[in-house]
Formats: structure tokens, C-alpha cells, sequence
């Protein structure tokens, strides 16, 4: 048997993206502008923002407009690179 192939995404799309990392102040902010550099014109209304039962972890969920493969390889790459994310989803 062969393995499916993973589906194909055509760009330009909506893509969600989920960033957890340890709750801060500014770790929304901080979030934000990372995406914004590589995806620009997000609005409030894309955001959403949870804090884990005992608030030690936060969750930034974006809604971007990918343009393709390497713009989210790099924004991913980004944001692990920065120590402040534990995960990317």
C-alpha cells in the first residue's frame, strides 16, 4: 500500500495559525508583530487570545493570508527561533 499524499493547499488562502507560549504581558503584541512582518493587514477581528486554566500558558490564534510555502516556513521558523514560543500549530 502507498501512503496518501497530504492534501495540496492553493495559495493565496486563509491559514489559521496557533502560537502557545508562556503567559506575558506582552506576548500577544509580541505575536503580532512577528505575523505582521510576514503576513501584513491583520485585523482585530482575526485574533483570538486564550490563557491556560492557571494562566501559565497563552494561545494566539491568527487567521493570515498565506501566500505560499516559504512565507510560512519562515514566520513558523521565526517565531521558534524567538525562546518566547514553546509551539506552533
Amino acid at each position: 500500500m502507498s501512503e496518501p499524499n497530504a492534501p495540496k493547499i492553493e495559495f493565496p488562502c486563509d491559514y489559521v495559525i496557533k502560537v502557545i507560549g508562556n503567559a506575558a504581558p506582552d506576548f500577544t503584541d509580541f505575536v503580532v508583530e512577528v505575523v505582521e512582518r510576514h503576513a501584513p493587514g491583520i485585523t482585530e477581528d482575526r485574533i483570538a487570545v486564550n490563557d491556560s486554566s492557571k494562566g501559565r500558558f497563552s494561545s494566539v490564534q491568527l487567521t493570515i493570508v498565506a501566500t505560499g510555502e516559504a512565507q510560512l516556513k519562515a514566520l513558523f521558523e521565526e517565531l521558534k527561533a524567538s525562546g518566547r514560543v514553546h509551539m506552533v500549530l
